[in-house]
């Protein structure tokens, strides 16, 4: 009777830990389907809705008010764990962490950010005349999307990475993802495609960044310094180190529920911009990085200056051809895989991975940021700011690779062939042939 007992209780407890695992597997399913539904796609989450939201029931007023009160709950199990991690990205969402001239490394302070006024925003108007025009430019995000799910789906077309699923793309892969929990936006950002303001979009409308304790309004007031440190954006790889082994599941449940978005260019035209602006302009760290090894591997030049300074007035500096070299130089990517500003765009975004929302273009910037900040709904709260930099266009390219041997151009159009067919562009055929 006693062991009768003994194994009836043994009974109980078995059943009763299947039955919590069960529970658990039902929330963070339950989670993954409508747990973050108040993300709405273009709605802005209101600061003074924050206190209201389904997933916050777990904060009380006090925690609303102190991030440490927040970081140090300890929650009972691992779907808390999850669960308070949403409540803390709403949260955070409202604060603004760095201020101008504030170490990377400071305490974040909890800031209210003012909605700017619509009748003073900074920037220029291109407004959507017709809707006929609006009818026109969703027709072409339709095209252009389309265009992406059929080179993904298409066998013959093989890539890099092309086949794997999100879960298995590395966490340094996923460093160009800006997250804006405020507004649930996602921007990849492809460097040599407009990168700098959209990034200053981004942080006007999250408030990350703050002047004296008060959100920008005008985009081009952010330093570009502080634009490009990695601390003032709040990117997917950054996931791991908040929320370790969920962070792959709250990914996926912002990239369901948010809007995401990036821009593309002409592929070859891109590599052009990147030379112009970081080869042919005193740059003291792509110099050392890579402008020397350039000069030492292909350019008879064994003993190069050590300074950028001392390189220009000596009138050194890599060719065009040089760099086409170290692009094609099997030993680059063994050595280190392309920095961000000549690598793919399908390698920086994955976008057989994540269903992007918008496709823009520089080729049609104007048009496409001004439809995107209204299909955002926050057209009111800034606009795109006109860019007073002259733009490398596609017109050059001949001129550009005049000294190309064709040889190389067809191996370079076979590395970012990726590119051209996923965003639409036309093979450049004119370079391909003699």
């Amino acid at each position: 009777m006693h062991l009768l007992k003994m194994s009836n209780s043994r009974i109980f407890q078995i059943c009763g830990i299947m039955a919590s695992v069960f529970m658990i597997l039902l929330i963070i399913f339950y989670w993954d389907d409508v747990g973050t539904a108040h993300f709405h796609l273009h709605t802005t989450i209101l600061k003074s809705q924050v206190t209201h939201l389904p997933l916050m029931t777990n904060l009380n007023h006090n925690q609303l008010n102190s991030k440490k009160a927040v970081e140090e709950r300890k929650p009972s199990s691992e779907p808390d764990i999850i669960q308070d991690d949403l409540d803390f990205m709403l949260v955070e969402s409202t604060k603004g962490y760095l201020q101008e001239g504030d170490s990377p490394e400071m305490e974040e302070t909890f800031n209210a950010v003012p909605e700017p006024n619509p009748e003073k925003l900074p920037g220029f108007d291109l407004g959507i005349n017709s809707a006929q025009t609006k009818t026109e430019l969703e027709r072409i995000q339709n095209e252009r999307k389309q265009n992406i799910k059929d080179v993904c789906a298409d066998s013959s077309i093989m890539f890099s990475g092309k086949n794997r699923n999100f879960e298995d793309i590395p966490n340094k892969e996923l460093d160009h993802l800006i997250v804006d929990d405020q507004h649930g936006i996602i921007y990849c950002y492809v460097p040599k495609v407009a990168c700098t303001n959209w990034k200053r979009i981004m942080i006007l409308l999250s408030g990350s960044i703050l002047k004296q304790g008060t959100a920008y309004r005008d985009p081009l007031e952010i330093p570009r310094d502080l634009v490009h440190n990695s601390t003032s954006h709040f990117t997917f790889n950054k996931f791991w180190k908040r929320y370790g082994k969920f962070s792959k599941h709250l990914m996926k449940i912002k990239l369901k529920k948010y809007t995401k978005f990036l821009f593309v260019r002409d592929p070859f035209v891109r590599l052009i911009s990147a030379f112009r602006s970081k080869f042919e302009i005193k740059n003291e760290d792509f110099y050392n990085r890579f402008a020397i090894p350039m000069l030492q591997l292909y350019a008879n030049c064994s003993d190069p200056p050590s300074t950028v300074n001392e390189a220009f007035s000596a009138g050194i500096k890599p060719s065009f051809v040089n760099f086409i070299q170290y692009l094609l130089d099997p030993h680059t990517e063994k050595n280190m895989p392309f920095n961000e500003h000549w690598r793919q765009v399908y390698r920086l975004c994955h976008p057989c991975q994540i269903n992007y929302d918008f496709i823009g273009k520089l080729e049609s910037l104007d048009e496409d940021a001004n439809y995107l900040l209204k299909l955002l709904n926050v057209e009111k709260l800034v606009q795109f700011p006109q860019s007073l930099r002259n733009r490398t266009v596609k017109s050059w390219e001949n001129d550009w690779f005049s000294k190309i041997p064709v040889a190389w151009r067809k191996q370079l159009y076979e590395l970012y062939m990726p590119d051209f067919v996923i965003f639409g562009y036309p093979k450049p055929t004119n370079l391909l042939f003699d």
